[in-house]
């Protein structure tokens, strides 16, 4: 089975001081009334052939009746398949996961009788760092850039077509790979379908159709609209993390800086300046933040600045201030 990078992921868990969340403050993802599970959700839409992604998201906001919505990663109108959409807060995180390695399903065509072995060498050339130049149809800036190919696949072959699944970085075109294999066989050749399978984390099989969500919202039936809305601390799972105690909830909250006192927990290997989701010990998902220090210098300093708040996703924040004592 082909695994994106995201999926490999496994990092070792760090306990920098033992401590328990206090159960009158916060909840955990999945025990979130259907309010907050909305809040804070993603929709993994199932993409059919036809309307731009834009439209698909706007479908989803008026069905759920969320104030706001957002995708990652656009598909172009007759691509199908897997599409996050953010549903209100949820939207804050959207940028953490464009930059997800994504999956696809592609039919190619090549214009010419060819080779079984060559197209299969050709192909396998591409895997590893490669440079694209976006479409002549794209919504940036058409100059050269530098894209990974993860793994390629070959699924099947009749003719001149080729099935084949590819995982591949953020940003890869895959109507542009197609055209670039036909130039190293010395022929033409063309993306005749496409599916996304995967978006980090996120597989085809948790898709839901629009016509699932609208009637799982005209039901009022929670465990299937908790079966289409996915939490974001799930979708995002793939992140390095940081859990900090109760009384350090708050004042991230507000932007404030973690300090060390404050960290409870962190995934091992973590560096300066890496991106870093920051968790309640309850793991809902406060925000990200950047390191300003190795994960070492966490577990040796007394006390000092250790990351600066980014993004704050968490909304009325549960969890008290901290109250200084007078001495």
């Amino acid at each position: 089975m082909s695994l994106l990078p995201s999926e490999k992921i496994k990092r070792k868990v760090l306990t920098l001081k033992k401590e328990e969340s206090n159960p009158e403050w916060g909840c955990q993802p999945e025990k979130r009334d259907m309010t907050n599970w909305l809040e804070y959700g993603f929709v993994n839409v199932d993409k059919p052939s036809g309307p731009h992604s834009h439209k698909i998201s706007e479908l989803v906001k008026k069905i759920v009746g969320a104030w706001k919505a957002g995708h990652s990663g656009t598909l172009d109108p007759k691509v199908t398949g897997a599409l996050p959409v953010a549903l209100n807060n949820a939207t804050r995180a959207l940028s953490y996961l464009l930059k997800a390695g994504k999956e696809y399903v592609c039919l190619m065509k090549i214009h010419e009788p060819f080779p079984k072995q060559k197209i299969r060498k050709v192909m396998k050339s591409f895997v590893g760092k490669i440079i694209q130049k976006p479409p002549v149809r794209s919504a940036v800036k058409r100059v050269e850039r530098e894209r990974t190919i993860h793994y390629i696949q070959i699924l099947e072959i009749k003719g001149q077509e080729v099935l084949f699944l590819v995982g591949c970085e953020a940003g890869t075109y895959i109507r542009k790979l197609c055209d670039d294999i036909g130039k190293k066989m010395g022929v033409r050749a063309h993306m005749l379908e496409l599916r996304r399978t995967k978006v980090g984390v996120i597989h085809e099989d948790s898709c839901v159709s629009l016509q699932e969500l609208s009637d799982a919202v005209a039901l009022r039936d929670e465990k299937l609209l908790k079966k289409c809305v996915q939490p974001i601390e799930k979708v995002l799972s793939f992140t390095p993390k940081i859990w900090v105690s109760d009384l350090s909830v708050n004042s991230l909250c507000n932007g404030s800086r973690l300090w060390t006192p404050g960290a409870s927990k962190m995934d091992k290997g973590l560096k300066k300046d890496d991106k870093v989701m920051l968790l309640t010990l309850k793991n809902e998902l406060i925000g990200f933040g950047t390191l300003l220090v190795n994960g070492e210098e966490i577990l040796e300093a007394r006390k000092k600045p250790v990351l600066k708040v980014n993004t704050v996703i968490m909304k009325k924040c549960p969890y008290p201030k901290r109250v200084k004592r007078s001495v």
